[in-house]
């Protein structure tokens, strides 16, 4: 958020002349350091708006969930180690309101526990297996936490995107964002949501974290929607924008990104890629890599 300027009295002539070097001289810093740490361009975290046929970044669902369990840190390690552009995590609640890594409302389909992520405290949902179910090379595997995730995160050079399952309060947010500031990583993160009061939450509490709102269809004014939702760009399903192609340009125009999910096969790359989509959500990062460099080679 921009800073307040002091009030001054009109009558106080000195002051005002203070207030006015005070500004100049902020601007000569923000010159000297270049971007304005109260906000981070959608260009500085996700490159140019594409044209069509250019190459899109890569995000590994689930946090590279096709070679280790998905949204733990073997697979989170196996997807940063891969060098792909971001990997995408999802960050849920537990009952006693801590986030911790899990896609599913519920813990059944990857962890040997039964029961909701919102119903179980942290040191339940920590005693659970959650990679038995993968492979048994896995058993013993830990649901992470998001503190753990951002330590390995920092510890690379990879980006990511965040994914904050349901509806979050104030007081998880403003924890969450903390935790990414303290381990200077607001340059290398996006936050995503279904949920436009918690990206407005977010939004109330870092302007410096971009925010991209996740949709299953798109609605008739998708720019105003996005603008709305205080967002960078939308997270959408591939099908939405096969079915409205213009909306690339619309958004681009506006300069806004658009992210599609989750594409696992060359048709459905090829597809979108000449749109000229942003992003990519693939449960196959590698293949999709080798992929491109072809595609881009035969261009």
């Amino acid at each position: 958020m921009p800073d307040e300027a002091p009030s001054a009295r009109g009558s106080d002539r000195i002051q005002a002349l203070l207030v006015v070097c005070v500004l100049a001289v902020a601007s000569v810093v923000i010159a000297l350091l270049g971007t304005t740490p109260a906000r981070v361009s959608a260009t500085e975290l996700m490159g140019d708006a594409r044209t069509p046929g250019e190459r899109a970044f890569i995000a590994s669902h689930r946090g590279g969930g096709a070679t280790a369990p998905e949204n733990t840190l073997p697979a989170i390690s196996a997807a940063l180690a891969g060098g792909f552009d971001y990997v995408e995590v999802d960050i849920a609640l537990t009952a006693d309101r801590h986030p911790v890594l899990m896609h599913d409302a519920t813990v059944d389909r990857t962890t040997d526990g039964h029961g909701a992520v919102r119903g179980l405290t942290l040191d339940q949902v920590r005693a659970l297996d959650a990679g038995a179910w993968f492979a048994p090379a896995y058993a013993g595997t830990r649901v992470p936490t998001l503190t753990e995730f951002l330590d390995v995160l920092a510890a690379s050079e990879g980006r990511a995107l965040v994914e904050l399952k349901g509806r979050w309060d104030a007081e998880a947010v403003a924890h969450a964002i903390a935790e990414v500031e303290a381990r200077d990583l607001d340059r290398r993160i996006l936050v995503s949501s279904f949920d436009a009061r918690t990206l407005a939450l977010v939004r109330e509490t870092t302007e410096q974290v971009p925010r991209l709102v996740i949709l299953h269809t798109l609605p008739d004014d998708v720019v105003a929607a996005v603008r709305e939702a205080g967002a960078r760009g939308i997270v959408v399903d591939r099908r939405a924008v096969l079915d409205r192609p213009e909306v690339v340009d619309e958004l681009h125009d506006a300069g806004m990104r658009v992210v599609v999910y989750t594409l696992n096969t060359d048709r459905q790359w090829g597809q979108v890629t000449t749109l000229g989509v942003d992003g990519i959500v693939t449960d196959d990062p590698g293949t999709l890599s080798r992929w491109q460099e072809s595609a881009a080679g035969n261009g």
